[in-house]
């Protein structure tokens, strides 16, 4: 989300002589958000991708900017090399740039493909195959793991759902209180929940064939399941910006090589000086926040106003400021908390927390949408 934030934040305040390239492998901005339960509910999955078309309908001048349907392979100092041809040249130069690759993520969590109609046959598979196993386990107690968990024995009560986890809790990098209130949820729904073992993945792969098959958990017990959903991991996309040089050979790399993360500085500018005129936002960019929605369109709105003064003459001020950890987390079709770890700095020692229960079957898709310019008048528009 960080990448589509950005990009409308720049074109809301750059001057119009600058203009805004979202350049993004996918014909269509994907909505992650939704992927974990539209992989289990059927009849949603078209909605999760949204055409881009309208994306800078709400600037100034919206015919200034554009959306250029490639990879970057590279970032130079001065251009970025994409892996097709774009007005002639493969090449693109810039003034500044943003780096939004986020980080790879296993399926169902993230599509393989880059257009909408392989990724919908990709998820009604998925949904396929859920639906004739009878015994499913999850492997990975994040976010993913709970929300797929939580959706799916609310959805088909009488499967069994198992969620193995290597930590000895659910969601670690949270106050306990809300692996004890997830707990409670997958007590209350019968979800069998294993701490502090992992699952022995083989190199092919599990079958997921509607057969019924043993997984080995490292603390040397077996599972029979018929279906196996991966929710494991985070890869950061680094590569893009691998060949950079640090400005002095003492200079720390552009990539921390503890977590694959893009240094920067509090200003979201690359953390080595010559570069800059280089920003990394979201999920990809080293600033020890939460990798979620709501930090990265913060680090978003400070890349904007920092630009913004970069062409102005002026220096880039604004910071991001990271603040405790929170989450916006679904447990089942229509329950769902918002939880946030308690702010030290200010001397909270209890976390905050909103349990609700308003969640629609397509997570409120619409709204996103609408974000991206696009209000929809006719359901037929989600095919687009």
């Amino acid at each position: 989300m960080s990448v589509q934030t950005t990009a409308q934040e720049l074109a809301r305040i750059v001057p119009s002589t600058h203009r805004v390239l979202l350049t993004e492998p996918h014909s269509h901005f994907h909505h992650l958000f939704t992927f974990p339960r539209f992989a289990i509910v059927p009849g949603q999955e078209h909605k999760a991708f949204i055409p881009y078309s309208g994306i800078f309908n709400a600037s100034p001048n919206p015919s200034s900017h554009g959306v250029v349907q490639a990879r970057v392979l590279s970032v130079k100092p001065t251009h970025v090399e994409l892996d097709r041809e774009w007005q002639g040249s493969r090449d693109v130069p810039f003034d500044y740039v943003v780096v939004a690759t986020g980080t790879r993520l296993s399926k169902p969590a993230a599509m393989d493909d880059d257009d909408k109609a392989s990724s919908v046959e990709y998820l009604q598979k998925h949904q396929a195959g859920v639906k004739r196993s009878q015994s499913i386990l999850i492997v990975g107690g994040g976010a993913v793991g709970v929300q797929m968990a939580t959706d799916l024995k609310e959805y088909y009560p009488e499967k069994e759902v198992t969620v193995v986890q290597s930590r000895p809790r659910v969601m670690p990098n949270f106050h306990s209180r809300l692996h004890d209130l997830i707990k409670g949820r997958f007590d209350e729904l019968g979800i069998r929940l294993i701490t502090g073992s992992r699952v022995a993945i083989p190199p092919s792969g599990f079958p997921n064939d509607g057969s019924t098959f043993d997984v080995q958990l490292t603390n040397g017990t077996t599972e029979s399941t018929q279906f196996v959903i991966l929710a494991t991991g985070q890869t950061p996309n680094n590569q893009l910006v691998a060949d950079l040089k640090s400005s002095h050979p003492d200079s720390e790399s552009v990539i921390n090589p503890d977590n694959g993360f893009i240094r920067v500085r509090p200003t979201m500018q690359f953390l080595d000086g010559q570069y800059s005129n280089l920003f990394a936002v979201g999920d990809i960019a080293d600033t020890g926040a939460q990798k979620a929605a709501r930090p990265g369109s913060a680090q978003a709105a400070v890349v904007a106003k920092n630009i913004q003064a970069l062409i102005e003459g002026r220096a880039a001020e604004d910071t991001f400021v990271k603040g405790p950890g929170a989450i916006h987390l679904t447990l089942g079709m229509k329950h769902n908390v918002i939880f946030r770890n308690p702010n030290t700095a200010e001397g909270q020692t209890e976390p905050w927390l909103n349990p609700k229960d308003d969640g629609r079957e397509d997570m409120n898709v619409e709204a996103m949408w609408e974000r991206l310019g696009i209000s929809i008048d006719n359901p037929r528009q989600y095919h687009l």
